[in-house]
């Protein structure tokens, strides 16, 4: 008899042993998944319900509504009217304005969403890619400011010919970026340092960087005391899609093939592989070979990247200079704009249209209607709540949650197909 023979059967087989507890990490990337990949419904029924609400709040203010009310039953129309007033201000400022003088002017808040819509979908890829690899990169707002600084430092102080300056500015924008958001990959490889604490800290260092650079001589307009940066040169800006009349420039173009690429490297090449292995699960991406250090580095330099010519798309598109308030709230926007895309390219590319839309009819709502453009921000904080918590918008549009099938049924389903 052999050895093997003369060991017991019960030495040999494994013990049984209980599920593993979650560690706070894999909780986190599972909440993220949760979060950023769930289904097409339960956005669009997120952005639905969030309207609704928007809607009821707004016609709660109203009080032309309240009069209106008070003789609902004589004539509902006017009631029905003021409730929906607001809500076709805001298409008429971000769609099309049925009221304009012209074409031109007809297609302007159109053309407008597309400009405001640009930034936010840069800085919502960058976002959304981290998303991907299963890290909350809540540092866009940072991002995009060194995208910006590095940028405009390169639009106003280089003289470059037409065609190579803008090229320049763009690389030292995703360069500027890039770095920024290496850094964070960098610690988090290194040091374990969480990328949430990291990103946020960091959103405050550049951000009063900005403020400190904007009052330095190297960055502060001569003549001017305020904290604004000289003009770029006419060669560092996007061309005019639409000619002087409208903002919109040719950094929406960009922000389209940058979506493809952004599609392609995810979903096509050897590296987006990795990225996805690593967000699914970085304990079986390391066993399968994969250097979930090197992965989580190049992740993050690449979504600052992105965040980086979101600020390029400001300062050489939009705003045309360097200023204090160049970022806004677009880092933070980016957020919700990557979890309502589900963190997917296109589905980012389309939620920042949305929210572009948002923001450039807010003000004409705000200007026809005197309804405080702050029901906007309501709106896309509730689009985050719903995004964020799937069981609730199920429960009140009534749709049951898919129960994945047993081993038993989808077995005996598939011998019943190949029967």
């Amino acid at each position: 008899m052999t050895e093997a023979q003369q060991v017991p059967e019960t030495a040999q087989a494994p013990l049984p042993t209980g599920p593993a507890l979650p560690t706070p990490e894999g909780r986190g990337q599972t909440l993220l998944r949760r979060i950023a990949t769930g289904t097409p419904m339960v956005s669009l029924l997120s952005v639905v319900l969030a309207i609704v609400i928007g809607g009821i709040l707004m016609a709660v203010t109203n009080p032309k509504v309240a009069t209106a009310m008070g003789y609902f039953l004589a004539r509902p129309s006017d009631a029905i009217t003021e409730i929906f007033r607001p809500y076709a201000a805001l298409v008429q400022g971000s769609i099309y304005n049925w009221q304009g003088a012209d074409l031109a002017a007809q297609l302007y808040p159109l053309a407008e969403t597309l400009t405001v819509s640009t930034p936010l979908i840069f800085a919502g890829l960058g976002v959304a890619l981290a998303f991907r690899a299963g890290l909350f990169n809540i540092g866009a707002q940072g991002q995009l400011i060194f995208g910006a600084l590095f940028g405009a430092y390169v639009g106003f102080t280089w003289h470059l010919p037409i065609g190579l300056h803008l090229l320049v500015v763009i690389l030292a924008g995703i360069v500027g970026g890039g770095i920024w958001g290496g850094i964070v990959g960098f610690l988090k490889a290194r040091t374990g340092a969480h990328e949430v604490i990291v990103t946020i800290m960091f959103n405050y260092v550049a951000s009063f960087l900005l403020l400190f650079l904007l009052t330095t001589p190297a960055f502060q307009r001569k003549g001017s005391t305020n904290p604004i940066s000289p003009f770029l040169d006419q060669n560092a800006l996007f061309p005019e899609l639409l000619g002087p009349q409208f903002r919109l420039h040719a950094g929406f173009i960009l922000a389209i093939l940058v979506t493809w690429g952004v599609w392609w490297i995810v979903n096509r090449s050897t590296v987006g592989f990795e990225f996805r292995a690593v967000g699914a699960n970085p304990n079986a991406a390391r066993t399968a070979g994969v250097n979930v250090g090197r992965a989580t580095v190049l992740v993050m330099a690449l979504a600052g990247a992105l965040a980086g010519l979101s600020g390029i798309a400001q300062v050489s598109g939009t705003e045309k200079y360097l200023s204090a308030g160049v970022a806004a709230s677009i880092g933070f926007d980016a957020i919700t704009v990557a979890l309502l895309g589900r963190s997917t390219p296109w589905g980012t590319f389309f939620a920042g249209l949305l929210f572009g839309a948002f923001r450039a009819g807010g003000v004409a709502m705000q200007a026809v209607t005197q309804t405080p453009i702050d029901i906007v921000l309501v709106i896309q904080s509730l689009i985050v709540l719903f995004i964020a918590a799937p069981p609730l918008v199920r429960a009140v549009f009534g749709l049951n949650p898919r129960k994945p099938k047993s081993k038993a049924t989808k077995r005996s389903a598939q011998s019943g197909a190949a029967a």
